[in-house]
């Protein structure tokens, strides 16, 4: 049997690398911003997580066009919203003029799906409903996580202007009611997915090194159960069964030697997008791995270039 101790340990690993440094010090030593604030409470009930940092860079204008990160744990952390700048994502985009904000979303600990998208849209709702006490143009809101964030901002992505949804008799709430300032939009505008799941039903077909139909996998966790007996919330939890042609533009990065998400998962994305003929781009990298060799400087570059490019 595949070892799904290991999966875990490894994903926990990789996140607590990435976010090892605490809040209070990583300001100080990994971040060159102009100005910041740090945990917002963007619902109000004090949940850690429930809360947002907004950094601005250096460059000087009067308000800067946003991308909200969300960080990889396996759906399992609740705090890692620091990962964004020691993962370099965040540097890479503050140097580039984008105001970057980073969230805490609830575990799957804390709640099952679909509670993290719930937090992913009342955080989006926060930032266009205040941007201008921040300095935030928000007419431009991009996106952009890896692994499980990459998940999730695939899921804003397509599931935007879509509050409910029913499959097979079954409904799912995508919008939910938490916080102040629901008559903001959660619309992004484009989306930049690093290596997420999607279908989480085949992920052991096609190349995993782990086991995902185990009771105690990152996905059963999310979804309450084992995979292969909650074949509906799986298919909800998708980002693909929500495809539609007015889906904000994506780009895509995966590596072909991810061992713990397999490419396929970004190429059944790409293909339902193309299919709907969403502006979308995949990167299938050779010997990219789940992080090395896929989130490095060449391709930082070209999310720039990406989001640069839809801003109107």
């Amino acid at each position: 049997m595949k070892n799904i101790g290991l999966l875990i340990f490894l994903l926990l690993g990789l996140s607590h690398l990435m976010a090892q440094s605490n809040m209070n010090d990583y300001q100080d030593r990994m971040i060159e911003s102009s100005k910041h604030w740090l945990d917002l409470d963007y619902v109000g009930d004090e949940h850690i997580g429930h809360r947002l940092d907004i950094h601005l860079p250096t460059l000087e204008m009067e308000a800067y066009p946003v991308i909200i990160c969300i960080y990889g744990s396996a759906w399992f952390s609740n705090d890692r919203k620091s990962a964004a700048f020691i993962s370099g994502i965040g540097q890479t985009l503050l140097e580039n003029g984008f105001a970057v904000v980073t969230i805490n979303h609830r575990s799957s600990r804390d709640a099952i799906f679909p509670a993290q998208i719930h937090d992913v849209k009342a955080a989006i709702r926060f930032i266009r409903a205040n941007g201008n006490q921040f300095s935030l143009d928000t007419n431009f809101v991009g996106i952009t996580g890896w692994s499980s964030g990459g998940h999730l901002s695939a899921f804003a992505g397509t599931s935007s202007h879509t509050s409910e949804f029913s499959l097979d008799g079954e409904e799912i709430d995508l919008e939910g009611d938490l916080g102040d300032f629901s008559g903001s939009s959660s619309h992004v505008d484009a989306v930049v997915d690093w290596f997420g799941p999607t279908d989480f039903l085949i992920m052991d077909k096609c190349g995993s090194s782990f086991s995902h139909n185990d009771a105690q996998s990152p996905e059963s966790s999310l979804v309450g159960g084992e995979i292969q007996t909650h074949v509906i919330a799986c298919r909800m939890a998708d980002p693909a069964t929500y495809v539609k042609d007015d889906n904000p533009p994506f780009l895509i990065f995966h590596g072909d030697a991810d061992p713990l998400v397999p490419h396929c998962q970004s190429q059944h994305l790409y293909d339902k997008l193309q299919a709907a003929n969403v502006p979308s781009e995949l990167f299938i990298i050779e010997g990219g791995k789940h992080g090395p060799g896929v989130m490095i400087d060449n391709y930082f570059s070209q999310m720039i270039e990406f989001f640069k490019s839809h801003i109107e």
